[in-house]
């Protein structure tokens, strides 16, 4: 566990976190309050940082701080103390702020949590939208556990960005010619094309104490550190390409997106291309010029690189080691949407999702 939960009253009850920053090292912290303020604060770790006395600077400006102050203010006290000549290898002042939350059990890590993962069921395009935003909201009010679900679903879709303009986005013959549903979804980010076994969608349902004190890009590549691992163990080295793609030095395989609730839950969800139709995508989708204008690449084919391909897996294959991979790492249980989650993504359907007015929010 990252943090002991210890009255805050007394001194010599000291509050451990420790933080793995991604690619880098371990930052430790140790550390007391009284009065509802930060006391004998003790950073340490296997971090390398010069000059040898900046260490005293960051605890120095760390203690006495209210034990409420949020990240961002922790690191920028930490910042603002250190020399202006000190270098940080292998951490950051963002590091020492989210393991110091850690440590005040404001944040916490994967293994704080018990996770679960619902396996894939074959579910209406507008339904598996819907039940983003209810189990969300169930794991923010914490009556569900953080959740790993997978997606599954039979009627071609596309399904566009929370602010994106059906007009500008989908092209209405090419919808008309394939019967595609087209959907909005609660998140940002752009279009995804989805037929039947194309492509692999995922979604995470979880706290945001998990990403507290990361950026946002931080907090993307932090979340999908899984996949990565799993699709390394298929052979296949990806990575993230700032804010939200997935690639390989073949090319583009997935995109993700995120939404954060006032409940304190947290949506994060992927799409992966596994045997993307191109052809069926570019009359279904709008994709301009200007979309591919910074991406070194003239065709929208060509941007998008089935997993099928590099992989020579069956989809199920790939999911079932996603899977296996993420519940080895967290100790993740097998769960299953309830009646009335499912229920509630009916009515939310009914109200929001299979409307007109959502589906046209932006014009």
């Amino acid at each position: 566990m990252s943090h002991h939960l210890l009255p805050h009253n007394e001194s010599s009850n000291r509050l451990h976190g420790e933080y793995k920053v991604p690619g880098g090292k371990l930052v430790v912290a140790d550390l007391s309050v009284t009065d509802g303020h930060l006391a004998d604060v003790s950073i340490s770790g296997d971090f390398f940082l010069e000059p040898d006395e900046a260490l005293l600077d960051i605890n120095r400006a760390l203690t006495g701080l209210p034990e409420s102050t949020p990240a961002a203010d922790l690191a920028a006290a930490v910042t603002a103390a250190l020399p202006a000549h000190a270098a940080l290898f292998g951490f950051s002042a963002d590091a020492v702020a989210v393991t110091v939350r850690r440590a005040l059990a404001k944040a916490t890590s994967w293994t704080d949590h018990h996770w679960n993962v619902i396996p894939p069921a074959v579910l209406p395009t507008e339904i598996n939208v819907a039940l983003d935003e209810v189990l969300t909201e169930e794991v923010g009010a914490g009556r569900r556990n953080p959740t790993l679900r997978f997606w599954d679903w039979q009627e071609p879709s596309v399904v566009i960005g929370s602010f994106q303009s059906v007009r500008n986005e989908v092209d209405p013959a090419g919808v008309a010619k394939h019967g595609i549903s087209v959907v909005r979804r609660i998140s940002g980010g752009g279009a995804m094309f989805m037929e039947a076994g194309n492509c692999i969608t995922y979604s995470l349902y979880l706290p945001q104490t998990l990403v507290d004190g990361l950026s946002f890009a931080d907090s993307y590549s932090s979340l999908d550190a899984w996949v990565m691992a799993a699709l390394e163990k298929l052979g296949i080295t990806a990575f993230y390409v700032p804010l939200n793609d997935i690639a390989t030095d073949q090319g583009k395989i997935g995109g993700a997106a995120q939404k954060r609730l006032a409940n304190g839950g947290m949506l994060h969800h992927v799409t992966m291309s596994y045997d993307i139709d191109a052809d069926k995508m570019v009359e279904v989708l709008r994709i301009g010029k200007e979309k591919l204008s910074d991406k070194g690449t003239r065709s929208a084919k060509k941007r998008v690189d089935p997993l099928r391909r590099q992989t020579g897996l069956a989809r199920t294959a790939i999911i079932e080691a996603m899977a296996e991979v993420f519940t080895g790492r967290y100790g993740a249980t097998t769960s299953a949407l309830t009646e009335s989650e499912l229920s509630l993504a009916r009515e939310r359907v009914a109200m929001k999702f299979g409307t007109e007015e959502w589906l046209h929010r932006v014009p």
